[in-house]
């Protein structure tokens, strides 16, 4: 079409600001679709001491949860997410782009390397922002959550287990953060160059691509989100060495003791499951912001 806009060769000036917009509409986009889905694979992941927290599966989950609590129960911890998803997501955007940008990303050609490391040097950067949000969505999400409100839930973690509470798992976040959006980012640009050879605005390609990313990374860091999790919830466990869990070996250490090798693996189904179609509307949405802001 020859009114088709190839927003990867706009000017440059135009760049940063578009590419945090773009960013922070995307990511609120994507997480507030997929939340409900993201409750279940929180629930799944967590050492349930109560019989009625203990879930066989996607659709156990849903059902019993819907049944016992009422839908709303799959949405608790949302709002947390959207105030932290936006500002993070923008800064995620933001240095992919400017890390991309001036390590030579767009010289043409495949550049997985230069893609990786700006990928990872994004998830550096959000992750400090989004990790206390984050804690804070698991926290509400459990089963039985005391808390209703973000704030107060903020309020009472950082009372009762202070600052480091919210930051416990960032180390882990990183570990597995880091090889995810390398990952993410290295897939969706090899599968989108490989579906769309011209650069050209794409919902297709960037959805499949999208997909095919968030899938792959989703997998292979299932290990490190159980671990995770555990940490994140620790305040809410009634089991005195879950509470005391001190990072990430230590989360391993449980899990392996706990439930072997298939502990490493709990949720892995709703983690994908949210990651396939999220990551393919949040690519969408990116993608369409870019060219739409621009306009």
């Amino acid at each position: 079409m020859a009114d088709e806009v190839d927003y990867e060769t706009l000017p440059s000036n135009a760049g940063l600001g578009v590419n945090m917009i773009a960013g922070a509409m995307a990511g609120i986009t994507e997480h507030a679709v997929m939340f409900p889905i993201d409750s279940i694979k929180t629930r799944m992941q967590v050492f349930a001491t109560s019989p009625a927290a203990a879930y066989t599966g996607i659709g156990n989950a849903f059902t019993r949860i819907s049944s016992t609590e009422g839908m709303r129960a799959l949405w608790r911890g949302v709002s947390s997410v959207i105030l932290g998803a936006g500002p993070a997501h923008a800064v995620h955007f933001g240095t992919y782009e400017f890390v991309k940008d001036f390590a030579g990303g767009r010289a043409g050609g495949n550049q997985p390397l230069t893609t990786a490391m700006a990928g990872a040097a994004a998830t550096v950067a959000s992750d400090a922002l989004m990790n206390p949000f984050d804690v804070i969505k698991q926290r509400m999400q459990v089963h039985q959550s005391e808390f209703r409100s973000v704030f107060t839930a903020m309020r009472v973690v950082y009372r009762n287990e202070g600052l480091a509470a919210f930051y416990v798992s960032y180390p882990t976040t990183l570990m597995m953060s880091v090889p995810f959006t390398a990952a993410q980012f290295t897939v969706y640009e090899q599968v989108k160059r490989l579906l769309n050879p011209r650069g050209e605005y794409s919902p297709s390609s960037h959805v499949i691509a999208g997909a095919l990313a968030g899938g792959v990374a989703a997998g292979v860091t299932t290990p490190l989100d159980v671990a995770k999790t555990l940490l994140q919830t620790r305040g809410t466990s009634q089991d005195s060495e879950l509470r005391r869990v001190r990072g990430m070996w230590d989360a391993f250490r449980i899990v392996w003791t706990r439930d072997g090798m298939k502990g490493f693996f709990r949720g892995m189904s709703p983690r994908m499951l949210t990651h396939m179609p999220s990551n393919a509307l949040c690519w969408l949405s990116y993608e369409f912001f870019k060219v739409a802001i621009r306009e």
